[in-house]
């Protein structure tokens, strides 16, 4: 997401970036191909204008003309105003605290944006949390649709709520309320029907649900996407019912960003929730500051700091840390390592949230998440004896490493050779007495 837009404000802030000193047409030409970016971007036009012109204001006064570094003072005013646009900070769940009284969440949405999906994903993220939620299936046309939240209940390990004898949406969640009361549940997210279109019949339903048993959060599930029509939905919706919050799904897709951008400004209503990709643990809270460093290619290091956290086992990280301390690292060691970054999901994903590796800067790498399929090949080729002693792998090993990996002699010896600089490496840290002493050698000092 985003990549098109990034590249193209890149492209603006580096003319720009060209100039000793920057005049008021200088401005307005950055400013113009910052507009068509967003428009470009699926942007809501009225979005974009309002956008553009808060940025003109600010960019134009005497402190930036006559800073030493304007083109970074037209960023940093872009990035404020992103900011701002996205919603300033991020939007909590409104939920009682725990042992407080039961949570209740009724999750909205047209057939297609990803509701039932990320009321299994909401699970998940709530049940981490220490509470106990249940899921309540509440689509009474789609028996699918109940199918698919079982399995999804299944998958997270939390308890669903189904009747597939009633007709009416409002007495299926008063009966999950209930029943989510004698199973000791905490928080009740109720999966509601979807539609093709919005419709009446629709916005009666939900609102008898709400009635029945009132909501602490109303949360409006958008396909990212699809751009414009996401928004055009979401503004639909509030008209008709008062939500409290936006999510946007399949933000790790090729969607434009026109939702994300638009979603709060046309609506009033924040986006709290992003999903990125399709595993159950692919939830994200929305960031509007985070968000705004990535589309200017800023990235996103807490964002990829709190995925370490979560996905990674920090004890087996830490003793991988301390053979590589005490250079007793071996292709073992090696393997673990790559399999904990395959938790982490892609590489390309995690580079893109690092500082200048946004819009083009990755394009011309040549990064291929199947280089770790074909290494965990070659080491689980090997013998035990051979990953903690590699220097025992003469030609023959090789050659039957290789057959075994469905690889090549050459591959083999790359990933040797990897190996042994990674060695040499952790000696020269260890004889320099550590890390940041080395660092200090490296550097001169």
């Amino acid at each position: 997401m985003f990549q098109d837009l990034t590249k193209r404000l890149d492209g603006a802030f580096k003319r720009l970036g060209k100039v000793e000193r920057l005049t008021e047409n200088d401005i307005k030409e950055a400013l113009r191909e910052v507009r068509l970016a967003l428009l470009e971007a699926d942007v809501n036009y009225g979005v974009a204008k309002k956008l553009v012109s808060a940025i003109s204001e600010k960019a134009v006064g005497q402190e930036v003309l006559g800073s030493l570094t304007p083109a970074q003072q037209v960023v940093k005013i872009v990035n404020d105003e992103l900011t701002a646009l996205l919603g300033g900070e991020a939007a909590d769940l409104q939920l009682p605290e725990v042992g407080k009284g039961m949570a209740t969440v009724m999750v909205m949405g047209l057939q297609g944006s990803g509701k039932t999906t990320f009321c299994g994903k909401l699970a998940r993220r709530l049940k981490n949390e220490g509470r106990s939620p249940m899921l309540v299936a509440a689509d009474i046309y789609r028996p699918a649709a109940i199918d698919q939240l079982e399995v999804i209940a299944e998958q997270v390990g939390v308890p669903v709520h189904t009747d597939r004898e009633r007709k009416n949406a409002a007495q299926i969640v008063k009966l999950g309320q209930r029943r989510a009361k004698d199973n000791k549940c905490d928080v009740l997210i109720v999966d509601t029907a979807g539609r093709l279109h919005v419709d009446d019949d629709l916005m009666a339903e939900l609102e008898a649900i709400d009635k029945t048993v009132p909501m602490d959060e109303k949360l409006l599930v958008l396909d990212a996407m699809t751009g414009q029509e996401a928004v055009n939905i979401a503004s639909t919706f509030a008209e008709r019912l008062d939500f409290d919050g936006a999510v946007l799904t399949k933000l790790d897709g090729d969607a434009r960003g026109g939702a994300a951008l638009s979603v709060r400004e046309v609506t009033g209503r924040p986006v709290k929730l992003v999903g990125v990709g399709e595993k159950m643990e692919d939830l994200e809270v929305f960031h509007p500051d985070r968000m705004a460093g990535r589309i200017l290619g800023m990235g996103d290091v807490l964002t990829l700091i709190e995925q370490a956290e979560e996905k990674m086992d920090l004890g087996e990280a830490e003793h991988l840390a301390g053979r590589f301390a005490e250079g007793q690292f071996t292709l073992e060691d090696f393997q673990g390592q790559i399999r904990q970054m395959k938790k982490m999901g892609s590489l390309k994903g995690m580079l893109k949230m690092l500082p200048g590796m946004g819009g083009g800067a990755l394009d011309k790498a040549k990064i291929d998440d199947k280089q770790f399929v074909k290494v965990e090949a070659i080491i689980n080729s090997m013998t035990p004896t051979e990953r903690r002693k590699p220097d025992i792998i003469n030609g023959s090993r090789r050659k039957r490493i290789a057959r075994g990996s469905g690889t090549n002699v050459s591959q083999v010896n790359k990933l040797l050779k990897q190996y042994r600089d990674m060695k040499r490496m952790m000696k020269q840290i260890n004889a320099a007495g550590g890390m940041e002493e080395f660092g200090k050698k490296v550097l001169g000092g």
